[in-house]
């Protein structure tokens, strides 16, 4: 069996944030898809290990800011390769709060949503969030980045807790 196989599913690079009280996190995403056109419903995949988890679990919203493919690799590495227990992400960022009370990043961003849970489910290593859409934003006209322009173009590899990561 050839599990590259999954690799030619499509999809996009985000950063999906939430908030614990006075505290933000956020993470880079990568399965997040559009449920129902009426009502807009949307559903992303996070890692329970995660604390970006922790947070919309605990908070019942979230953001989503879709990259394009001007983001840096730095801008990736800090919101996907760094924990938000060791250090403060939305520390000297550009970003901004809104509807929910989640943090938006601003950088790099074309486009945001805000979300708020309205059921998940319980997937062994993740839980897929569902969210009713409250508010949704286009910032610009750049492309956005898929995943396959991360891998392809940017060189970037997936974290072990991504629903994508393949071992080598």
């Amino acid at each position: 069996m050839n599990f590259n196989a999954l690799h030619k599913i499509g999809y996009g690079m985000y950063v999906v944030s939430s908030k614990k009280d006075d505290r933000l996190n956020g993470q880079i995403a990568n399965a997040l898809m559009q449920v129902t056109a009426e009502p807009k419903i949307i559903a992303v995949c996070i890692n329970r290990q995660n604390l970006t988890h922790e947070f919309i679990e605990e908070s019942k919203v979230f953001s989503v800011s879709i990259l394009s493919t001007e983001t840096s690799m730095q801008f990736i590495g800090h919101f996907g390769f760094k924990s938000g227990r060791d250090i403060d992400k939305f520390k000297d960022m550009n970003y901004k709060i809104d509807v929910t009370g989640a943090p938006i990043p601003l950088d790099y961003a074309i486009a945001y949503l805000e979300a708020e849970v309205i059921n998940s489910l319980d997937i062994e290593t993740h839980t897929i969030f569902i969210g009713r859409v409250l508010n949704a934003e286009v910032l610009n006209e750049n492309e956005p980045m898929t995943y396959k322009y991360y891998h392809e173009v940017k060189r970037g590899k997936s974290p072990k807790t991504a629903p994508t990561f393949l071992k080598e």
